[in-house]
């Protein structure tokens, strides 16, 4: 699947009370995925779940967004401390890490 971190506005709001807060600790590390995906792969909302690739691995929990929202096969978390176990440390000269386009396996966390 392909992971998009990015601002959010809840990222960017949470940040101002401090990155080891709840609230940022929370935002950064929720999953948005295509809810039909979610279904295929038997995920409801709150489940944890496994992101890996070549770089690294991270756990965090998912929710459902409608296809609409967000297309098949796609995946959203804002920027934060578990999308950045995901990027490599090119940053290609403009001092923040590619990362608009990360392919990683998703697996459900068993508990």
């Amino acid at each position: 699947m392909m992971l998009i971190p990015g601002r959010s506005s809840k990222q960017g709001t949470s940040l101002n009370q401090g990155k080891l807060k709840e609230e940022y600790q929370k935002v950064t590390s929720t999953l948005e995925m295509n809810k039909d995906d979610m279904d295929k792969m038997g995920l409801i909302d709150g489940d944890k779940v496994r992101l890996s690739n070549e770089i690294g691995e991270t756990v965090v929990s998912c929710i459902g967004k409608k296809p609409e929202d967000l297309s098949e096969g796609m995946l959203f978390i804002p920027y934060g401390p578990p999308s950045s176990q995901l990027m490599a440390s090119d940053t290609a000269g403009s001092g923040m890490p590619l990362s608009k386009h990360i392919i990683v396996e998703v697996e459900k966390v068993k508990n």
